[in-house]
């Protein structure tokens, strides 16, 4: 990271090793004091990330991986890819990814900006809950894109979005991943990511989105114990078996497969990824509990339609869901 970095970022980015480097080590490095080494070691530690001190040996970042780096990542893109993609970003803090992305000028039709950030100060998931993601535990990636015309699927973008992640995280060495409806990555039952898509739209004219994915990589055991207080079970690659892969290669692998399904999806709309989606869905023939717009339900999952709905099997009826919530009862 640049000199012009904050000072936490560049100890973030020294430590990215995960060995120790004493105190005095990193000051002489870094042109500091070693108190303001200290300093920033402790601001490190209160935004989740897991260091070490160890008296005599220094500092150690126990999860962590190398710092995100824009010409890394665009080296690993496919080729088809690299050819759309006409910016990407990587900064060390942001409010939202997706917040700066919205405010942005729309990208040129079948263009994209790829904006990434080490620590998120409001992260936000779907309803606009929090999203808590360590510096260099997790991947908070946000991809902005402009279709010509609102596509006739659009309000199912988030699901192609899943599949398109189930995609790169296979290419990745992760087999058993699920998607959870509407916009959920899970491993055995547990979170492991998920996608927040934003639209900024005219009447008759080409639509904007910006497309959010958060994928957990490394949290630590406190932040594991934080989310779980929640009452949400969480995972991350590292827990999935994914140790040596580099985040700078997961973000490359997880963008290529973003744009070719968006070049799909704007050819084909949501059919080619149907059966894909079905194939991963977490929830089917599962008892659960659906709140919307329209209120609250409980039934059997029974997968989704051809536009994307969740259909819900209640004593009712089938009933239809094009959003909301979902919760699976216990058994």
């Amino acid at each position: 990271m640049a000199g012009s970095e904050p000072l936490m970022a560049r100890v973030f980015a020294a430590l990215s090793d995960g060995r120790f480097h004493s105190g005095e080590e990193l000051a002489g490095q870094l042109g500091v004091s070693r108190s303001a080494v200290w300093k920033a070691a402790g601001a490190l530690r209160a935004l989740g990330a897991t260091l070490q001190a160890v008296r005599n040996r220094g500092y150690r970042l126990a999860d962590t991986g190398e710092p995100l780096a824009a010409t890394r990542i665009r080296a690993g893109l496919s080729r088809e890819a690299r050819e759309h993609v006409s910016a990407i970003q990587t900064s060390w803090t942001v409010s939202s990814t997706n917040t700066v992305l919205l405010a942005r000028a729309s990208p040129a039709p079948g263009k994209c900006e790829l904006l990434l950030a080490e620590y998120q100060s409001a992260g936000r998931g779907r309803r606009g809950r929090v999203w808590l993601a360590p510096p260099g535990g997790a991947i908070c990636l946000s991809l902005s894109w402009t279709f010509r015309e609102v596509p006739p699927d659009l309000g199912a973008l988030g699901l192609v979005i899943g599949v398109c992640a189930l995609r790169a995280l296979r290419e990745l060495g992760v087999a058993d991943a699920q998607l959870k409806w509407p916009n959920d990555l899970l491993v055995a039952q547990r979170k492991l990511g998920g996608v927040l898509i934003e639209l900024r739209a005219e009447s008759g004219g080409p639509a904007y989105v910006v497309i959010g994915i958060g994928l957990n990589v490394a949290l630590g055991a406190q932040l594991q114990q934080q989310i779980a207080a929640t009452g949400l079970a969480a995972t991350d690659l590292k827990s999935v078996g994914m140790t040596d892969v580099p985040r700078n290669r997961v973000v490359a692998t997880l963008a290529s497969a973003c744009v070719h399904g968006l070049l799909e999806f704007e050819r084909a709309g949501l059919k080619p990824f149907i059966e894909e989606w079905r194939g991963a869905d977490a929830l089917s023939g599962r008892a659960v509990n659906v709140s919307g717009a329209a209120g609250a339900a409980r039934g059997v999952a029974r997968g989704i339609d051809v536009h994307g709905a969740l259909l819900l099997e209640t004593p009712q009826g089938l009933q239809r869901f094009i959003s909301g919530d979902v919760s699976v009862r216990p058994d």
